[in-house]
């Protein structure tokens, strides 16, 4: 007996182009019945937007099986099989190790991913013609125990004035869970290094201001019911879930960009799977403009500067990482060696 199958039409740069989903009716997000078909329609129906946000990027796919309840893997390279207009860009990892990453150039290449169970898309910093050195700084507000979106609501506004006040323009997108995403356009003219260091002196300068509300401790037993400055995110290699992308939670939520004036009534759980191109259709894509004038992120190596000349020294990588120039111990405080 034949398998279950359907035919999607994605038009596209090149004209349209016939994508086959295998297993359209398999559910992927149980609790509200998205199914796999209903998913590749709704990249179909975000596909400008999201190819504008995500595309000529290296880029990482999340993909589920069984959907979201399942197991998960990463896929970088693309699988065996790919169309031919599906193209990769080589790659340096913190290990040294180069490697093919594939990129998105149209929105048959998301639907294709999903025809091969993506669910989230997690795009570089960078883009393919130039992996090395970052277009994009990004700020990750992630709420801890005992803090959720709105704690990150009136952080993000002053970080919006601490990047102002770099010279800086922030963009900003909910992160499809409980908290937000800071982006600011800049020249490409830094490697990934020195991208972490700018965002490392915003985030102190905003821990300055805030110091209640915001923390830059890596160690989560020293972070307290405050919301933490992800650092880490702006490294080589390190992604979050790129603009449009779903997210593999129960409400099929979307990581969704939003307007500043947007940001106080925002309710994160209403963007979703079904509602997003909806939304699009009537206010349209906030990010559209977003690299028209990208910035220098010269001021805020100043900052990084001046807090090294102050004793503020490097903070810890990941552990996957080598260990770095100048990094403190990878010792939770806890289990230090007490002197």
């Amino acid at each position: 007996m034949a398998s279950e199958a359907t035919t999607l039409t994605v038009p596209g740069p090149d004209g349209d182009r016939e994508l086959r989903i295998s297993s359209p009716s398999r559910v992927l997000f149980p609790e509200v019945g998205i199914t796999k078909l209903e998913l590749a329609e709704y990249l179909v129906a975000v596909g400008e937007p999201f190819v504008r946000a995500n595309g000529d990027r290296p880029i990482s796919l999340q993909r589920f099986g069984s959907g979201i309840d399942g197991e998960s893997f990463f896929s970088k390279n693309p699988p065996k099989g790919a169309p031919d207009y599906v193209r990769d860009v080589v790659v340096t990892y913190p290990s040294a190790r180069s490697h093919p990453q594939l990129v998105i150039d149209e929105p048959a290449v998301a639907v294709w991913a999903a025809q091969m169970n993506t669910v989230v898309f997690h795009p570089w910093a960078s883009r393919a013609g130039d992996p090395d050195h970052p277009d994009q700084l990004r700020i990750d507000l992630d709420p801890q125990p005992g803090t959720d979106f709105r704690e990150t609501v009136p952080i993000a506004h002053e970080l919006r004035k601490v990047l102002a006040e770099a010279g800086l323009t922030a963009w900003i997108k909910t992160s499809g869970n409980r908290g937000l995403h800071v982006f600011a356009p800049i020249r490409p003219e830094h490697e990934f290094l020195d991208v972490r260091h700018a965002v490392i002196a915003a985030a102190r300068e905003l821990e300055r201001r805030m110091p209640e509300q915001v923390t830059t401790a890596w160690w989560k037993e020293e972070r307290g019911q405050r919301v933490f400055v992800d650092f880490n995110q702006a490294n080589r290699d390190r992604t979050m879930a790129g603009a449009y992308s779903p997210r593999a939670l129960p409400h099929a939520s979307v990581s969704t960009p939003i307007a500043w004036d947007e940001l106080d009534g925002a309710d994160p759980t209403t963007f979703t799977v079904r509602s997003v191109p909806e939304r699009l259709a009537s206010t349209g894509d906030p990010w559209e403009t977003m690299h028209d004038e990208p910035g220098d992120i010269a001021p805020l190596l100043g900052w990084w500067e001046r807090d090294l000349a102050a004793g503020l020294g490097e903070l810890p990588f990941p552990p996957d990482f080598p260990k770095m120039p100048g990094e403190p111990p990878r010792v939770q405080p806890s289990r230090a060696r007490k002197p």
